[in-house]
């Protein structure tokens, strides 16, 4: 049995490119994530407009960007690149602002409460969770698999895992989008639902729903794997603790002006006062791990370590705490 490779056109290639740059970029400089996945979206839709067949069903020997069931046989698996490609894919107008109308506020939500390398790990593996569950249900397809649709509703599973009581603000509807404030569990809970009643009326439509089905218990299972729920031990129940935006915790002490000498950049003192102003417990943590990433000594300028609101500089000595 022959294995296949077949080569990519050289606008793929340069998405390719373009795709795994701005993963890196944002991981590098702590860029909100999901605005950088929107925008690089956006900027391979233009793409697309003006090479569809290169990039998505393929001309000649080019297969495109989108993944295929065929590409889980041992003869075509080196295309299996594929699965990550076509995530950043979408086939019209429609398609690309349902995704990213809805990824920016699920996005935004998740990732401001888990951080960038928890949210990259749960939007990406649960979009591919998404893309194996519909192609193992339609073995030896040759039918590209393009869309955010099941990394999106794995961002979803997270969060229906981890905060679920949590209010956000959703877009919610049938046809036309009603934009609401609403807890979690009930946002997920309708998406699911209809996604449900589609496969089971067995409806013959374009999309994969059995994608959006395996990126939403993908996320689930990854949230559960990723996010750690904070426990209370002192009744002796070690009921779990659900942290909802609109009630804010209770108080704890942090001495901000012993921080304040380390925001020596206009963006690190704006970073110190949105710290300060946080109510959510976990988001303002997130902020401190963005601050002490850009951080530096005041004194060498060297990097900080920080651990247990304790903050020192291995290269000159300096110590704080907070």
């Amino acid at each position: 049995m022959d294995i296949a490779l077949f080569p990519q056109h050289w606008i793929a290639i340069l998405c390719i490119l373009i795709m795994i740059g701005a993963l890196i970029i944002a991981y590098i400089k702590k860029l909100m994530l999901t605005y950088t996945l929107i925008i690089v979206n956006i900027i391979i839709f233009i793409i697309t407009l003006f090479f569809e067949n290169e990039i998505i069903y393929g001309v000649g020997d080019y297969p495109g960007l989108g993944f295929r069931s065929i590409y889980l046989t041992p003869e075509y698996f080196p295309q299996i690149y594929t699965l990550f490609t076509s995530m950043f894919i979408h086939g019209g107008f429609a398609h690309i602002f349902g995704n990213m109308f809805v990824f920016f506020f699920v996005g935004t939500a998740l990732e401001e409460r888990v951080g960038l390398k928890k949210f990259m790990i749960i939007y990406l593996i649960a979009g591919i969770c998404g893309s194996i569950t519909q192609a193992v249900l339609n073995l030896n397809s040759f039918i590209p698999m393009i869309g955010a649709s099941g990394a999106i509703f794995g961002v979803m599973g997270a969060l229906a895992y981890a905060y679920p009581r949590d209010k956000i603000v959703m877009p919610i509807g049938i046809g036309i989008m009603f934009i609401t404030r609403i807890k979690v569990i009930y946002a997920v809970l309708f998406f699911a639902a209809i996604e449900t009643i589609i496969v089971y009326l067995d409806v013959q439509d374009t999309t994969a729903h059995f994608a959006h089905l395996g990126g939403l218990l993908g996320g689930f299972i990854l949230g559960a794997i990723l996010i750690k729920k904070v426990k209370k031990s002192d009744t002796g129940s070690f009921e779990t603790i659900y942290y909802d935006s609109n009630v804010p915790p209770r108080p704890e002490e942090i001495n901000f002006s012993n921080l304040k000498e380390l925001a020596g950049t206009p963006e690190l003192k704006e970073m110190l006062k949105k710290i300060e102003n946080e109510n959510v417990r976990q988001v303002r943590d997130i902020w401190l791990e963005h601050f002490f990433d850009k951080a530096v000594c005041p004194k060498c300028k060297n990097n900080l370590n920080h651990f247990d609101k304790r903050v020192w500089c291995e290269k000159c000595g300096f110590k704080t705490s907070y």
